[in-house]
């Protein structure tokens, strides 16, 4: 079983003035493991396939990602940030499903 070492990047969203919300990411590091490595390409007739992977990767969680695990937006694996689809509790661990590129803001 390969071995994970990574970030994991958290959102919320704080008011910064009044009316005006904006999202907040943190990131923290964890390790784990990874259960399941694949990959599928996505043909939604355009000109560049998509690529998405559906890998799992089992954390060891600390107190905060099993407090704010539905916060939880991606996850950087081998240099790229991907959207984490699915998260499936088994204490002391998290288990993520990684699906798709995140395209969104990151730290």
């Amino acid at each position: 079983m390969a071995k994970f070492h990574g970030v994991i990047g958290y959102v919320r969203t704080e008011e910064t003035a009044p009316g005006v919300y904006t999202e907040v990411i943190t990131e923290y590091s964890y390790t784990g493991d990874i259960i399941r490595s694949a990959r599928r390409w996505e043909d939604p007739n355009r000109l560049n396939e998509n690529l998405n992977i559906t890998n799992q990767i089992s954390i060891i969680a600390d107190i905060f990602a099993m407090q704010n695990f539905q916060t939880m937006r991606y996850i950087k694996w081998n240099g790229v940030s991907w959207k984490i689809s699915n998260i499936d509790i088994q204490r002391p661990r998290l288990i993520l499903t990684v699906g798709g590129v995140y395209n969104g803001p990151t730290n």
